[in-house]
């Protein structure tokens, strides 16, 4: 799985699509609903349902990494898959707090 910057991936269980935002620095197994993601207009696997185990959902507009690995991503489509890599979750990133304005 080749996911550079500015890749669309799909799943293929679910509404799901996100875009790489940092790449892994190793190669790594991106996942959503226990399936693994497809290029975006790629051939998705028919009939395909989430994983129960991997069915948390994905919100539109957040960001995941994984610290481990670097990668980074953006759910552009939501969809009720949770994406994963190699059966592991994808932490939610944080948003930074801002300084206080005293």
């Amino acid at each position: 799985m080749d996911l550079k910057p500015g890749s669309r991936w799909a799943s293929q269980v679910c509404d799901t699509e996100i875009v790489v935002v940092r790449a892994a620095s190793a190669g790594v197994s991106l996942e959503c609903g226990g399936q693994a993601m497809v290029p975006v207009g790629g051939d998705r696997a028919p009939g395909a349902t989430p994983d129960p185990a991997f069915a948390a959902g994905s919100p539109i507009g957040k960001r995941f990494a994984d610290p481990a690995s670097g990668l980074e991503i953006l759910v552009t489509k939501a969809g009720a898959g949770s994406l994963a890599i190699g059966g592991v979750a994808i932490p939610l990133k944080e948003a930074k707090p801002l300084p206080s304005s005293d």
